[in-house]
């Protein structure tokens, strides 16, 4: 299935205010409801398109890691796909000649992160390295999506589809009584109020107002999920990059202001930034590795690890069995 420009220009309206209705979008795109709403259609069936709410745990202050775990030839993917399955992971890749496991997690409590880190993983006989990175500051992604560096959309097309700002200046804190909405958002993350209260059985005033204090304080945002090759975006990598410790901020900001990152992050372990790399093919990854990056002062070291296989962003589905 072939996409274009006004598929591209749908996908940055979404990423820039995902609950916006149809004749948002379409007044600001300029074609009709009904254009952009089979359009949206198309891209959920033929690119994975999906809006997925998602707490930002970085911004509550909770233990985030970027695990590499190398496994026996055999066992990388049944472990990515364990992985997967876990309610405290995000993405999960296979890197490395499809030997090695790329997961993010995040812990709410040092319990949890131990379980994990130290227990679990440890036991596993076919995990032969663990190397634990820990988030310590992230330069780009989570609420930043990688599509408002397309261009697709202008500055004036964005102000006009860009919410009005929260009234909340800190992170609400979510209670537990808050998890059948926040399940019904990573569900779906434009479902309508009306969905919502029949899925979490509250009021729609009450979801309404609750819906309002999470995402308005930025402790909820709405990201969206596509297949990159779909829109000419064919190769990804991980990047691990050493950097000299007075340039760690400079070169971490540089990063998120280039084109190909899609995520960029500090973070202690052995090495103390990470950033994931999106090209079209291997040639724009050897300029950007030779050039962009190779010029930027006070790097010292990159490790380019090409992504074999995603088997999850932020949500995951169990492979349908023919």
């Amino acid at each position: 299935m072939e996409f274009d420009t006004l598929d591209l220009r749908l996908m940055h309206a979404l990423e820039v205010d995902a609950r916006a209705p149809f004749s948002r979008f379409a007044e600001v795109l300029g074609v009709s409801d009904q254009t952009v709403a089979r359009r949206y259609r198309r891209l959920r069936t033929g690119a994975g398109v999906k809006v997925v709410g998602v707490v930002d745990r970085p911004r509550l202050g909770e233990d985030s890691w970027i695990l590499r775990l190398r496994c026996t030839p055999d066992a990388a993917g049944p472990i990515a796909r364990s992985l997967a399955r876990r309610s405290d992971t995000s993405w999960i890749g296979l890197t490395s000649g499809g030997t090695e496991v790329v997961c993010t997690t995040r812990s709410s409590t040092t319990e949890a992160r131990d379980e994990l880190l130290l227990g679990k993983l440890p036991r596993t006989p076919s995990i032969v390295e663990i190397q634990a990175h820990q988030y310590l500051h992230r330069f780009y992604g989570g609420p930043s999506g990688w599509l408002g560096k397309s261009g697709a959309l202008t500055e004036d097309e964005v102000a006009r589809l860009r919410p009005e700002p929260g009234a909340y200046e800190a992170p609400v804190r979510p209670l537990p009584e808050d998890e059948p909405l926040l399940a019904a958002l990573r569900a779906d993350g434009r479902a309508s109020v009306a969905e919502l209260q029949q899925r979490t059985g509250a009021s729609e005033s009450a979801v309404r107002r609750r819906l309002d204090q999470l995402v308005g304080s930025g402790t909820v945002y709405l990201d969206v999920q596509y297949d990159g090759p779909s829109f000419g975006f064919g190769v990804s990598a991980l990047l691990w990059i050493t950097a000299a410790p007075s340039a760690l901020d400079s070169v971490g900001r540089a990063l998120a202001g280039h084109r190909e990152i899609a995520h960029a992050a500090a973070v202690a372990g052995p090495c103390n930034l990470t950033a994931v790399l999106v090209c079209a093919d291997s040639h724009e990854v050897y300029r950007y590795l030779s050039e962009t990056l190779g010029r930027l002062e006070g790097v010292q070291h990159v490790e380019c690890a090409p992504t074999l296989r995603q088997v999850k962003q932020l949500t995951y589905e169990e492979p349908r069995i023919p």
